[in-house]
């Protein structure tokens, strides 16, 4: 028996580690970029880095706070019909507060933190973002503007946030709250799990026409509308012809244009154009004269 416990033991000491999840520290790699921009040859990123510039409206930093944020499959857990989250679906912070943000990704996908809606002269595309392939973690700092403001956080992959990979963080006392945050607000589009497709797609098609007919006159406006015309080729008979012209007379021209300065080429040119003119306008008066000589010569005699 003590054999055995003895083995046991053995296997649990040696296989906690492997059993333990591992990440990667992205922060000692990151390379700066400028502009707030830092990233790594392995796939971690931090835009809009800012950790000493004030934003206007702020005369000093009103407190100093960090977070740690984890992002994966199983924090989505909790909100039903959704497939990723953070752990954390609301964060409260003072205006002018200096923050920063450990964030950890808990799976073997890529994931986001972005912030939006900061201000664009001091954050390029008015975006904080941290982004890390996981399992990993990376950190960033931002300093948070004036104002009772509500910010959009979430996951820019595709799909993510529409799978629940969103929160929001409200400055101040915030401006309200955001639309369809997991466990916060209800969603815009709710999931139905009860109809059938047909009845999904009946009722979706009746919302269409309720809210075509719920605008007066849209109906006669939609069928007073013209025909859509047909959009001209890209590539004309015209523009085809003046392709092959030019490809004809791209070797007389280079020889031509050969030593000349920037300035005598275009005097050549515009000497070249006047030519021309003269030349349709005394074709077109020598076509002219012999027209009305022939109407002259077949003209009656009285």
């Amino acid at each position: 028996m003590l054999k055995f416990l003895s083995v046991g033991a053995l296997v649990l000491l040696f296989s906690s580690p492997l059993m333990a999840q591992e990440y990667e520290d992205h922060n000692a790699m990151l390379m700066d970029h400028g502009q707030g921009h830092l990233m790594d040859m392995a796939g971690g990123m931090v835009m809009g880095q800012n950790a000493d510039k004030l934003p206007g409206g702020c005369d000093s930093i009103a407190e100093t706070k960090e977070i740690t944020v984890h992002a994966g499959h199983k924090y989505a857990e909790k909100f039903p019909g959704r497939m990723f989250a953070f752990d954390t679906q609301e964060y409260n912070f003072k205006p002018c507060t200096k923050l920063t943000v450990h964030f950890i990704n808990d799976d073997h996908i890529r994931h986001q933190w972005m912030m939006h809606g900061l201000p664009k002269y001091l954050y390029p595309k008015g975006m904080f973002h941290l982004e890390v392939s996981g399992p990993a973690k990376i950190s960033g700092t931002l300093i948070l503007p004036p104002g009772d403001k509500t910010y959009l956080v979430h996951c820019d992959i595709a799909q993510h946030m529409e799978k629940g990979m969103k929160a929001q963080l409200k400055v101040g006392k915030g401006d309200g709250d955001l639309p369809s945050i997991p466990g916060i607000t209800a969603y815009t589009i709710p999931d139905d799990y009860k109809a059938t497709l047909p009845e999904l797609a009946a009722a979706a098609e009746k919302s269409a026409v309720e809210a075509v007919t719920a605008v007066p006159g849209a109906a006669t406006t939609m069928s007073a509308l013209p025909p859509v015309q047909k959009e001209e080729p890209v590539f004309s008979g015209i523009t085809v012809i003046g392709l092959a012209i030019g490809l004809l007379l791209a070797p007389f021209l280079v020889k031509k244009f050969k030593g000349m300065s920037v300035s005598e080429a275009v005097a050549y040119i515009f000497d070249l154009l006047r030519s021309l003119i003269e030349l349709v306008v005394n074709s077109l008066s020598a076509l002219i004269k012999l027209i009305f000589s022939n109407k002259s010569k077949m003209l009656p005699g009285k």
